[in-house]
């Protein structure tokens, strides 16, 4: 019996070290298609896409405050990938990611800030152009992400005609205390962004590994080394009950920016009467990227794809 057991553990270990099991990196993804849509301003944004060869829908994802497009919405990581771009174009859509002036690939204007203004007026054109690339389909969806989330309700209020449908993930303002100019210097300050900064937002253990955060916080790093600088915070109005697109509210059950007050109290001022509100269990502030993506995924697609009331 003694025999016995030193035998399996011999194999156990030799099937442990064994190269033929261990774990291979996931292969990357090719580079998502890069375009650029020219402002009325003159400015150029980087938008990026990944499509299904005939898609039947269109979506356009817009970022939050610290970090832009691909490091949120084309996600690589040694486990795999955690791209909603891809994940969009698997279920046939034609996807866009778009990074606002001052992140990622997109250039600051002469005035080196970004004002609230300037971001719905620049997601507006960019859901127009996209509309110019696939006549024929319906307007795209509009999906913004915690401060692009603002910006994104702040475009369905003044562009509606330019979007079928309007998501609204992470949001962090309260719509009944909308806020303030903050003093601002002459000179954007350019901060450096930090690691620690990059991975704040992962606060739920379970939801996420350290590998897949890590590579979240490389990609933010690499794509925005320096902090983009807003200002004019006062024109963030929010005026929900002008809103008649399709709405739908996602929220992590974790998250510490955007309380069940705050969503109840945007909720119950929408005008669409055609809205849903989602809470993602055991997620946080980046719920699309962690655990809860495939639920996060299906709860857009499912409420873009329902049938529609006739």
């Amino acid at each position: 019996m003694k025999a016995i057991r030193l035998f399996a553990l011999s194999l156990l270990l030799a099937l442990t070290a064994s190269p033929v099991l261990a774990r291979k990196p996931a292969p990357a993804l090719p580079p998502a298609t890069h375009a650029t849509v020219v402002t009325d301003d003159g400015l150029p944004l980087a938008l990026w896409s990944r499509s299904a060869a005939q898609p039947t829908r269109t979506v356009l994802l817009v970022h939050g405050r610290t970090w832009s497009a691909r490091p949120n919405f084309d996600l690589q990581t040694p486990e795999g990938d955690r791209s909603v771009l891809k994940d969009f174009a698997e279920r046939g859509y034609a996807a866009y990611a778009v990074d606002l002036r001052g992140y990622g690939d997109s250039p600051r204007d002469a005035s080196g800030w970004i004002t609230p203004d300037r971001a719905s007026a620049d997601v507006a054109q960019v859901l127009q152009w996209i509309q110019r690339q696939h006549p024929g389909l319906p307007a795209p969806a509009l999906v913004g992400y915690s401060q692009g989330a603002a910006v994104a309700l702040l475009t369905a209020q003044r562009a509606p005609q330019a979007m079928s449908a309007l998501v609204l993930y992470g949001f962090a303002a309260d719509v009944d205390a909308p806020p303030k100019d903050q003093p601002t210097p002459a000179q954007p300050p350019r901060a450096k962004t930090t690691a620690q900064a990059a991975g704040e937002d992962f606060v739920v253990e379970s939801a996420f590994t350290p590998q897949l955060r890590d590579a979240y916080v490389a990609q933010a790093l690499a794509s925005d080394p320096i902090r983009n600088d807003w200002r004019s915070a006062s024109q963030f109005v929010f005026t929900p009950e002008t809103v008649q697109a399709p709405t739908l509210l996602i929220r992590g059950a974790q998250d510490g920016y955007n309380t069940q007050d705050k969503y109840a109290r945007l909720f119950l001022r929408l005008g669409s009467e055609d809205k849903r509100w989602v809470t993602l269990p055991k997620s946080d502030h980046v719920a699309h990227v962690e655990n809860t993506h495939d639920a996060w995924m299906a709860a857009i697609t499912e409420f873009i794809a329902r049938p529609q009331v006739r």
